[in-house]
Parts: structure tokens; sequence; C-alpha cells
């Protein structure tokens, strides 16, 4: 299993009504993060404040600058980050949770090797994430 690349993948896929935070983490982004709770609604995440409507994609997912990226060409080898990364919500902290997810949404972290022998990958994510 490679490093994580920052692809991106999984916060395009899942930040477009794929992810929940618990009511505590609202609770704390009201407090303390209004720069984040003003993305919530009816305990719903990534909401348009002006409109109400769902975000098609998380709001605080960025484009790595970069000297070799314009604003208006996206690579494969393009980099993402989150500007909330410390404190985003539990639903982006725990992922990736199992290869099968991992494969079912493209991750470049996965590798022939890994596929060839899920426990032992499976083994290797669980380590990953612990730490």
């Amino acid at each position: 299993m490679k490093e994580c690349n920052q692809c991106g993948k999984c916060c395009i896929h899942y930040s477009n009504g794929g992810l929940s935070a618990t009511q505590a983490e609202i609770d704390w982004w009201e407090a303390s993060r209004p720069d984040i709770f003003r993305y919530v609604r009816n305990g719903e995440i990534w909401v348009d404040p002006s409109s109400g409507e769902p975000l098609t994609r998380c709001p605080f997912l960025e484009l790595e600058p970069s000297s070799t990226n314009s604003s208006a060409t996206h690579s494969s080898q393009d980099k993402y980050i989150c500007s909330i990364y410390h404190d985003r919500p539990d639903d982006c902290r725990h992922y990736p949770t199992h290869i099968d997810e991992m494969v079912r949404d493209s991750c470049e972290m996965i590798e022939v090797k890994d596929l060839l022998n899920p426990k032992a990958a499976q083994k290797k994510l669980d380590t990953l994430m612990a730490n």
C-alpha cells in the first residue's frame, strides 16, 4: 500500500452528500469555528450558506497551489488539501476503513499486491489508520 498522494478522490466522492457530522462536532463548530458552522443547516453538512442547497463538493477541499497547475487545468498529479484538516468531521478522519472501500473509490493508495492479499492489506491499513 502506498502513502496517500492527496489525489482528492475520496473527498470529491464523499463530499456530495456522503458525509455526516456528529451533533458534538456541529456544536463545537458553532462555538469555536463559525467559518465551518456556516456550511451546516439542520444537522446536514456542506450546505450553501446563501441558498441553503447542498453543495456538490466540500467547501474546504482546495487544489494545492503549484507552479505546474493553472486554475483552468487539472492533471492526474494534482494534490488537494483540506483547509479544515484538524477540525474535519470524524467521517473524513476515519476514511478509509476497508480495502473494499478503497477499491470502490479508486483510491490511489491501493496496489496490485494489496488486491492479491487483501487480508494483509487490511492489516496494514488498520495499522496506518491507528496512527
